[in-house]
Protein backbone atom coordinates (compact mmCIF):
# COMPACT_ATOMS: atom_id res chain seq x y z
CA UNK A 1 0.00 0.00 0.00
CA UNK A 2 1.45 3.49 -0.60
CA UNK A 3 1.34 5.71 1.86
CA UNK A 4 -0.04 9.84 1.56
CA UNK A 5 2.78 11.92 1.01
CA UNK A 6 1.97 13.39 4.95
CA UNK A 7 2.92 9.78 6.53
CA UNK A 8 6.16 9.99 4.04
CA UNK A 9 6.85 13.36 5.40
CA UNK A 10 6.50 12.12 8.93
CA UNK A 11 8.37 8.56 8.33
CA UNK A 12 11.04 10.57 7.14
CA UNK A 13 11.31 13.59 9.83
CA UNK A 14 11.63 10.51 12.28
CA UNK A 15 13.54 8.42 10.24
CA UNK A 16 16.01 7.80 13.32
CA UNK A 17 13.65 5.51 14.57
CA UNK A 18 13.86 3.01 11.49
CA UNK A 19 17.41 3.10 11.57
CA UNK A 20 17.52 -0.75 10.53
CA UNK A 21 15.98 0.05 7.40
CA UNK A 22 16.94 0.65 4.08
CA UNK A 23 16.51 4.52 3.28
CA UNK A 24 14.87 3.59 -0.16
CA UNK A 25 12.69 1.64 1.98
CA UNK A 26 11.28 3.65 4.69
CA UNK A 27 8.96 5.71 3.21
CA UNK A 28 6.46 2.15 2.23
CA UNK A 29 7.42 0.65 5.37
CA UNK A 30 3.87 -1.40 6.88
CA UNK A 31 1.72 1.21 8.95
CA UNK A 32 2.07 -1.41 11.70
CA UNK A 33 5.58 -1.35 12.23
CA UNK A 34 5.20 2.48 11.95
CA UNK A 35 2.79 2.49 14.77
CA UNK A 36 4.78 0.33 16.58
CA UNK A 37 7.64 2.50 16.71
CA UNK A 38 6.32 5.57 16.74
CA UNK A 39 4.60 4.63 20.11
CA UNK A 40 7.75 2.57 21.58
CA UNK A 41 10.00 6.33 20.28
CA UNK A 42 8.59 8.57 18.89
CA UNK A 43 7.55 11.75 20.92
CA UNK A 44 3.55 12.68 21.70
CA UNK A 45 3.19 15.34 19.36
CA UNK A 46 4.53 12.56 16.31
CA UNK A 47 2.03 10.48 18.01
CA UNK A 48 -1.00 12.82 17.53
CA UNK A 49 0.25 13.37 13.82
CA UNK A 50 0.60 9.86 13.29
CA UNK A 51 -2.51 9.45 14.86
CA UNK A 52 -4.38 12.54 12.85
CA UNK A 53 -2.77 10.78 9.58
CA UNK A 54 -3.63 7.31 9.94
CA UNK A 55 -7.08 8.45 11.91
CA UNK A 56 -7.70 7.35 15.63
CA UNK A 57 -9.90 4.03 14.67
CA UNK A 58 -7.25 2.66 12.30
CA UNK A 59 -4.46 3.08 14.33
CA UNK A 60 -6.49 1.51 17.47
CA UNK A 61 -7.37 -1.71 15.23
CA UNK A 62 -4.02 -2.11 14.25
CA UNK A 63 -2.75 -1.53 17.64
CA UNK A 64 -5.30 -4.37 19.43
CA UNK A 65 -4.47 -6.43 16.37
CA UNK A 66 -1.28 -6.42 17.27
CA UNK A 67 -1.51 -7.12 20.91
CA UNK A 68 -4.00 -9.89 20.29
CA UNK A 69 -1.76 -11.64 17.74
CA UNK A 70 1.81 -11.53 19.72
CA UNK A 71 0.01 -11.82 23.32
CA UNK A 72 2.64 -11.71 25.99
CA UNK A 73 5.15 -11.95 23.46
CA UNK A 74 4.56 -7.96 21.77
CA UNK A 75 6.65 -6.07 20.67
CA UNK A 76 5.50 -3.13 22.52
CA UNK A 77 7.28 -1.40 26.04
CA UNK A 78 5.07 -2.29 28.64
CA UNK A 79 4.15 0.86 29.89
CA UNK A 80 3.30 2.06 26.71
CA UNK A 81 1.12 -0.84 25.66
CA UNK A 82 -1.02 -0.21 28.75
CA UNK A 83 -1.57 2.87 28.27
CA UNK A 84 -2.49 3.22 24.04
CA UNK A 85 -4.53 0.34 25.41
CA UNK A 86 -6.50 2.52 27.64
CA UNK A 87 -5.81 5.54 25.39
CA UNK A 88 -7.73 3.65 22.09
CA UNK A 89 -10.78 2.10 24.98
CA UNK A 90 -11.38 5.87 25.82
CA UNK A 91 -10.65 7.62 22.73
CA UNK A 92 -11.49 5.05 19.83
CA UNK A 93 -14.79 3.37 20.47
Amino acid sequence: MEHSKELKDLIKKNAHLFWYSKETEKANLPIGMVLEFFINYASREDIKTLFNIVGIKKAAAIFNSQIETWGSRSNYIPVFQNYFKLYFEKYAS
